[in-house]
Formats: C-alpha cells, sequence, structure tokens
C-alpha cells in the first residue's frame, strides 16, 4: 500500500519577509529547509502538528514563467497542495483511474519524482504528487525569518469543492487521507486526516476560484495551547494575511 502525507501548503510571493513574519514570527513556525529549483526559490517551515507552510518565490530565467504568470494573474495566494508518496508510479495510476489526466509528469531523477493535477481536476487548486528519495537540502534559515515567539499547530486546511464525494475519492481513496468526519454527520462536510496530523476539512459549495470552476481554497487555521492570541498578533495576522493573499483563522 503506497504511504502518502500531505506534506505542504505552497504559497506564491515576491515579498518573502511577509511570510516570514507571518507564519514564522506571529505563529511559531520553525525553518525545515528550503533551496533553489529551477525558476523559484522555496522555503519551508513546520509546525508542532499538521502540514508545513512552503513560500515559493520568482528567480530569474525562463523558468520562472508558471510562478510569475501565477502572481500575475492573481497576486500572492496558495499555489499548490503537496502529498509525499512512497510509490508515485501507483498513486498516478490511481489518479488516472479517475480519468483525471497528471500533467508535468516527471519521473527521470532519481531522488525527485513529481507530477501535478490542474486546478479544474483537483477543485480550484493545484495538486503537487511527489515521490522523495534520501534527505532534502540541509541550507540554513534565511536571514530574514523572524524568531518564533511561541508555537503553534496547523490544525486544519479548508477547501470548498463542487462535488462532495468526488473531493473525498480523490483525497481518500487516491491521495491517502483517512475519513474522520463523514458528511452525514457533519454539517460542515468532509474531514481527512493524515498520519503527519494534517487535517483537510472538505467544505461543499462556495464560489469558483479564479474561473477554476469546482472550488475554492478555504481558510487556513491555526491554534495553540495556553496564551491566547493577544489583539496586538491578530491584528498583525490579519494584515499580513492580507498581503499575501490567505485566509487565516485561529483557534486559541
Amino acid at each position: 500500500m503506497t504511504k502518502t502525507v500531505f506534506d505542504h501548503v505552497s504559497i506564491g510571493t515576491r515579498e518573502l519577509a511577509d511570510g516570514w513574519e507571518l507564519f514564522g514570527g506571529v505563529l511559531g513556525g520553525t525553518w525545515a529547509y528550503g533551496g533553489d529549483s529551477p525558476g523559484f526559490w522555496w522555503g519551508q517551515l513546520e509546525f508542532r502538528g499538521g502540514p508545513k507552510i512552503e513560500l515559493i518565490t520568482p528567480t530569474p530565467g525562463p523558468d520562472s514563467a508558471f510562478l510569475e504568470r501565477f502572481l500575475d494573474d492573481r497576486g500572492p495566494g496558495p499555489h499548490h497542495l503537496n502529498f509525499m508518496v512512497s510509490d508515485i508510479a501507483a498513486t498516478l495510476g490511481r489518479i488516472e483511474a479517475l480519468g483525471i489526466e497528471p500533467v508535468q509528469v516527471r519521473l527521470d531523477e532519481p531522488n525527485w519524482k513529481e507530477a501535478f493535477l490542474r486546478p479544474r481536476d483537483a477543485f480550484g487548486i493545484v495538486i503537487q504528487v511527489a515521490e522523495q528519495s534520501g534527505q532534502p537540502p540541509e541550507l540554513p534559515p534565511p536571514d530574514g525569518l523572524c524568531p518564533a515567539r511561541l508555537p503553534s499547530s496547523f490544525t486544519v486546511v479548508e477547501h470548498y469543492v463542487s462535488d462532495l464525494d468526488a473531493a473525498i475519492r480523490l483525497f481518500g481513496s487516491v491521495l491517502g487521507g483517512e475519513v474522520s468526519t463523514r458528511p452525514e454527520t457533519s454539517r460542515s462536510g468532509a474531514e481527512l486526516t493524515w498520519p503527519n496530523g494534517a487535517r483537510l476539512r472538505l467544505i461543499a459549495g462556495g464560489e469558483p476560484s479564479h474561473g477554476n470552476a469546482g472550488g475554492a481554497a478555504g481558510p487556513l487555521r491555526f491554534g495553540r495551547d495556553g496564551e491566547p492570541f493577544s489583539p496586538a498578533e491578530l491584528s498583525r495576522v490579519a494584515g499580513l494575511s492580507r498581503l499575501l493573499g490567505v485566509r487565516i483563522e485561529l483557534d486559541s
């Protein structure tokens, strides 16, 4: 059986400092790893529980066209959801069995194999499926990363979908999520979980995202035990999240 983890939410931006302050300084994320890829630089922050946050920004050269186009068309915001799998060939077979055609399939590199699902096939957002061998790059944290004040957990990713049953098949049967809350027991839709504590809440309905019929990215929810978020922190989260094009909801 293929092992799958909902690994991270990737956010495209031209201003990394906003993301470092929001997800590092205020929300308590700590540096995991990052590096250069063709056309973009990426860095990931991990939390006490749940998936990681990845920030990606374009770098000079023609390979950055995909991210430049995304930022020109939409501005900063969630770019893709990543699922790490132990057997990408088996996962792609299950995806194709649903009638979905993966794109940008790259299986030649032994250490990193990947493929993508278009927003129209994934309810309004790009999905990246990847298989990694060996260790990720060990690079020092960027100079602009703010020191974390208090740790928090990345508790839930919400996603609006037009067809709840089809979304459960994709994120559950194909991408390894375990259904913990079903539509018949919850008015908010269905919730799926992964072994790293990642939770994806699928909500029926919602407006299409940027012309991609079938879904829209919902709030990213964070919470921490003990000391609640202060009024100053709530205000800073609201301002930074607007600059980054993300919706953040906080649970104390």
